[in-house]
């Protein structure tokens, strides 16, 4: 089938407000809908739509305006939930990718030894990678800022050489997206395994889910849906958990669900003590109308939701 042309004519609020009560939608509040469109907008509620609807153009019978934004609120709170969960784990990585390399060559300036890092890569034929050269460019970057970072002034205003600051400084200018692309540009695979052994990871499987965390923080800080979403950036199956895991029907994993499987059991390692199952269960119960099953938690053959409270990584 050919393309078409886009024909649709913008609405004022009060005709999106027609609109989505003429396919069903029951609206208790004109004010409060009309208000919410402004704020909002009714593209970026649309999305929430789907799970609500029989078909394309028409609400399931009894479906309200309140059970959408319900679950627009659910979707914003678990972004921040998560968002300052994969802060913590980023920090950890960090910490663990200086503390193990800075020991193992004895050198407080590894990040500028070029011998530690894969040459230059194509990936799929599209761009290229340079882990060397590239984080060096972030730290000359910062080194030549109008305004730098206090603890690069502070070390270029102290000493004369190296160049370029320490390692615990230097990874410190670094997203995670970053971080990511320095660690699966180390040359040895032991240097790799050393920082997975913090997590209780094999090396590939971390790469993996680096990439895939960060992928979810770029969902978290750009405002996106982890509700009802399928992944474009999948973590790979731990096939051999060295820490309490899930049983093999939960290994769906592009779906929001494994993706927060994922964060527990970073955070197992990253922040011990923490209380991310807490805070999601608590957030679950506070929008009980809201289906969680949209997250990709499995159900049984009679169509019940799964236990996933009480598998091993969760209980």
């Amino acid at each position: 089938m050919g393309k078409k042309k886009y024909a649709k004519v913008p609405l004022s609020y009060e005709e999106q407000l027609n609109l989505i009560k003429s396919r069903g939608l029951i609206v208790d509040d004109d004010h409060k809908a009309t208000s919410y469109f402004q704020q909002i907008s009714y593209y970026r509620l649309s999305v929430f739509f789907l799970p609500y609807q029989k078909d394309k153009d028409q609400f399931n019978p009894g479906t309200t305006f309140d059970n959408i934004l319900d679950t627009y609120t659910f979707d914003r709170e678990l972004r921040l939930l998560v968002f300052d969960c994969i802060e913590r784990i980023e920090i950890a990585i960090r910490t663990q990718l200086i503390s193990v390399l800075s020991m193992k060559y004895k050198n407080a300036h590894w990040q500028d030894d070029q011998r530690i890092f894969k040459p230059a890569f194509q990936v799929k034929n599209k761009f290229t990678i340079d882990p060397f050269n590239d984080l060096q460019k972030i730290v000359s970057k910062a080194r030549s800022a109008k305004h730098p970072e206090v603890f690069i002034k502070h070390y270029m205003d102290t000493y004369s050489s190296p160049a370029n600051p320490p390692a615990w400084m230097c990874l410190e200018l670094l997203t995670i997206g970053e971080l990511s692309r320095v660690y699966d540009g180390l040359k040895n695979n032991s240097d790799k395994q050393g920082v997975a052994d913090f997590f209780k990871l094999p090396h590939k499987v971390f790469t993996s889910w680096l990439h895939a965390l960060t992928y979810m923080r770029n969902i978290c800080a750009h405002h996106s849906r982890l509700w009802n979403r399928n992944f474009a950036i999948k973590p790979d199956i731990l096939k051999k958990p060295r820490l309490p895991w899930l049983d093999a029907q939960f290994n769906n994993n592009s779906r929001t669900f494994y993706a927060l499987c994922v964060i527990q059991y970073l955070m197992k390692n990253a922040n011990p003590s923490n209380h991310f199952k807490n805070k999601l269960v608590a957030l679950f119960k506070k929008y009980q109308g809201v289906p969680i099953r949209y997250l990709g938690i499995p159900s049984d053959k009679t169509g019940k939701m799964l236990d996933w409270q009480n598998e091993p990584l969760w209980n």
